[in-house]
């Protein structure tokens, strides 16, 4: 009964279907390897396409996702849950009026508003006169719902928007440029004609939005005080914040009912900006640049497939022989397809192992270039793994299945 027991036991270890599939591929990829061990430099040459295929494809949309991502950061940076009003006006009513702004404010849902206004002027200091310096005239609410930075000092309150007290708030490029790099706070000069004090001096912002355009600087100051250096009595845009569970496009509706109002439905007299609609638009825009890089690098995944059939196929012919002589030993097609589709998949795959690295630097050493944010697509590492497997098993199945079906007569007749 034991040598009995044992006999059972043994015969069921031999005859365990999974067991043996496993002990089929084990081998299978072994004799792959080997053979890829033997033909290094064809097999590099074979893997060059999938590599430059799959670097192309991670390289091209982890640059655009980085990209996307710091121009996103900027917008949100610009003010989250908020409309950009431009108020061109009319002949009768220029802008907005204070009266104007306090009926913005009464619609329900509108948390804040934050006039804005801005002009250009020089900049003394030290008997040294920069030009081209930009002067945004705005409020304390800009500063708290821009989320902005500040390296050093504060910035103006309720108490200093009166119109008649001089603070400004500046960016490094003026303190760099308009004051010859005095910082400190408390430095005054003169703008405009007039003496202000410096009591804030802004981080700067590494983005691709920055503005560039301006050498001189810019200062933020009170918005009545631009108004001051500009002889005028209203201002030319608004920033508009609103509650974030209430829908924009219900604000945005409301806003436009009241600027209507305001402006005698006179066309033309005022734009308005949704954040949230261009948030949605840069979002679609990415997506769809995404599915245009991706399909432009796939061709070179296609290219390197074809390349892998075609080593395939020579590997098949060369080794015509020793496939005859397997099969005449018992091998059947089945083990010497799946040792050639082994092959090509180890092919592909690694070829796309090593275009992921070199992809993701390329990615790396591009957001560095055009300073933005480098974050890994991982639905991109996905993409460019699954087209190598793809690749391996679509290119590889018909020189497999070629060899698989080879009469073991011919195959050990030929030369």
């Amino acid at each position: 009964m034991p040598d009995q027991n044992i006999k059972k036991k043994g015969k069921e270890r031999r005859t365990n279907p999974v067991s043996s599939f496993l002990l089929l591929m084990g081998q299978s990829v072994k004799m792959s390897l080997e053979n890829v061990m033997a033909n290094k430099m064809r097999s590099f040459l074979t893997m060059l396409g999938i590599m430059i295929g799959v670097a192309s494809v991670i390289g091209l949309i982890t640059i655009v996702s980085g990209a996307t991502s710091s121009i996103m950061s900027d917008m949100m940076g610009l003010g989250a849950n908020s409309l950009q009003l431009s108020a061109q006006g009319t002949d009768i009513h220029p802008g907005l009026l204070e009266d104007d702004m306090d009926q913005l404010r009464k619609i329900k849902g509108v948390t804040a508003v934050s006039p804005s206004v801005s002009t250009t002027t020089d900049t003394v200091f030290n008997g040294e006169i920069a030009e081209n310096t930009l002067v945004n005239g705005t409020d304390p609410i800009y500063f708290k719902s821009a989320l902005v930075e500040l390296l050093s000092g504060r910035i103006f309150g309720d108490s200093d928007s009166d119109g008649n007290t001089n603070v400004a708030v500046v960016d490094k490029t003026f303190v760099q440029k308009a004051l010859s790099g005095h910082g400190k706070i408390g430095t005054k000069f003169l703008l405009d004609g007039y003496e202000y004090q410096l009591i804030g001096i802004m981080k700067p912002k590494d983005s691709m939005t920055q503005d560039t355009w301006n050498n001189t600087g810019t200062v933020y100051v009170p918005y009545k005080n631009v108004l001051r250096m500009m002889n005028q009595y209203y201002v030319s845009g608004a920033d508009i914040y609103y509650d974030s569970s209430i829908d924009a496009s219900v604000i945005e509706q409301q806003v436009r009912n009241r600027l209507d109002n305001i402006f005698s439905h006179k066309k033309g007299a005022y734009s308005i900006f949704n954040m949230q609609s261009l948030q949605q638009m840069m979002q679609q825009t990415e997506q769809t640049l995404s599915l245009m890089l991706g399909g432009i690098a796939s061709i070179a995944l296609l290219v390197g497939g074809i390349g892998i059939m075609n080593m395939m196929l020579v590997s098949v012919t060369e080794r015509t022989r020793e496939i005859g002589l397997r099969k005449a030993l018992g091998a059947e097609p089945s083990r010497i397809q799946l040792q050639f589709l082994s092959e090509s998949v180890i092919l592909s795959l690694t070829g796309g192992a090593i275009g992921i690295v070199i992809g993701l630097l390329i990615a790396f050493i591009g957001s560095k270039a055009l300073k933005t944010a480098f974050q890994i697509s991982y639905p991109a590492i996905l993409i460019g793994a699954g087209f190598s497997i793809a690749v391996g098993v679509i290119f590889g199945w018909m020189p497999a299945r070629r060899a698989s079906r080879l009469n073991p007569i011919d195959a050990l007749r030929s030369e």
